[in-house]
């Protein structure tokens, strides 16, 4: 799923014997998590039916713009659909279909769709050789390429008249990556890597006790999963947490100490270009881990001695390279801005999260949060918000940064 995830897909569909295809490539899309309506052309129901459309999409079919129902006439709306849209595909386009996408003929639902979305168009060709080799043909496709349109370029291979060359509709599933690659490209942190930890660490003191604390792991997960909705190849470090990244198409390694996050963490932050240290880390651990478990009928009182974890955060400001951006997280309950500024700079970040106990709504286990973003030269208040919205206007500080 990932990035796709909850997106409005338009996916229209012209008369080509391959329009078979198409029932697949819609498959693939609501396998992404993709929102899909579909629009046929009138010629396109001879190949395909409305009803195999509308029961994979859950959705109603278009085919024409005014439809009747039960003697009741109704207008199918392209204006509405254009803007509901995120993106539009056109799968198979015949040469008919793409010369009148070049002419603005809006002679049927699906062209008077295409000229009223805003954005950028994925069509797919789908003729015989002879057609697609025409010469009035390729300036049309070159046309649409030109305006900003993508062209997810025919296979080649056995044709419906018999002939063998270049024309047969692609395959569903690499009209898919296309598409997939062509919109990440497009994406904020394409191209980049991020590390992000999350979650509480556990210091063991015997076999059924440790030493930890209430964090989640929300705020961390969402920032992970918002990262990779973002275009960024994500790795995420976690302690022990209920939230899962299903779906998304994040490195996910579990531990369970700070030692083990240390180790983690060191091992991967060469490689990237972003850090967000979301990780609620244990400052100390047990010197000594009792090897059985303690009977409390057999002690009375207990008197535990602690050492310091390792500083991951501090290492790490350490070994930072110049391209790297490493980002930390304070949660304070007073003075909170004071000695969120201070850890900035003994820690050698380049921003820091303050979170407050104080704040409502913010803290340990709650969906929703509330930060200041923190920098050398300024301070950005993010208001009460849910954790996955406030992931996203993070990351977008972290990119103006």
């Amino acid at each position: 799923m990932s990035f796709l995830k909850g997106k409005n897909i338009l996916l229209g569909v012209s008369g080509s014997i391959s329009a078979y295809k198409s029932i697949f490539l819609l498959r693939l899309l609501k396998s992404e998590g993709c929102n899909v309506k579909v629009i046929l052309t009138k010629s396109s129901l001879d190949f395909v039916t409305p009803l195999t459309f509308s029961t994979l999409s859950e959705n109603r079919t278009y085919v024409n713009f005014i439809e009747e129902n039960n003697n009741e006439k109704s207008w199918n709306n392209h204006v509405e659909l254009a803007e509901w849209a995120n993106y539009f595909i056109i799968a198979p386009a015949t040469s008919s279909t793409i010369s009148k996408m070049v002419s603005g003929n809006a002679d049927n639902l699906l062209l008077a769709t295409f000229m009223s979305f805003k954005y950028n168009v994925f069509f797919a060709p789908s003729m015989d050789l002879e057609m697609f080799n025409d010469k009035s043909n390729k300036k049309n496709i070159d046309i649409l390429k030109k305006r900003g349109n993508y062209c997810i370029e025919p296979a080649t291979g056995f044709l419906a008249s018999g002939m063998h060359g270049k024309g047969r509709l692609e395959e569903p599933k690499l009209i898919v990556k296309f598409f997939k690659k062509t919109i990440m490209k497009a994406l904020p942190f394409y191209g980049k890597k991020i590390l992000v930890t999350a979650g509480p660490t556990y210091e063991m003191i015997d076999p059924v006790r440790f030493i930890g604390n209430f964090s989640s792991g929300k705020m961390g997960y969402y920032l992970a999963k918002k990262a990779s909705e973002m275009g960024a190849d994500v790795h995420l470090i976690s302690g022990p947490s209920a939230e899962n990244v299903n779906g998304f198409d994040i490195k996910l390694k579990k531990i369970l100490s700070a030692d083990e996050m240390y180790n983690e963490c060191i091992s991967i932050f060469p490689k990237v270009d972003y850090c967000i240290m979301a990780a609620a880390v244990s400052d100390y651990k047990s010197k000594s881990i009792f090897k059985e478990k303690l009977k409390k009928e057999d002690i009375k009182s207990i008197t535990i001695e602690l050492e310091r974890n390792d500083d991951i955060l501090a290492k790490m400001g350490l070994i930072k390279k110049k391209n790297q951006k490493l980002i930390g997280f304070a949660l304070e309950t007073s003075d909170e801005l004071t000695n969120a500024k201070l850890k900035l700079f003994r820690k050698k970040m380049d921003a820091i999260i303050l979170n407050s106990l104080n704040d409502v709504g913010a803290g340990f286990d709650f969906d929703t949060n509330q930060v200041t973003f923190i920098t050398e030269k300024k301070s950005k208040k993010i208001s009460l918000k849910s954790k996955s919205e406030i992931s996203k206007d993070i990351l977008e500080e972290i990119l103006n940064m």
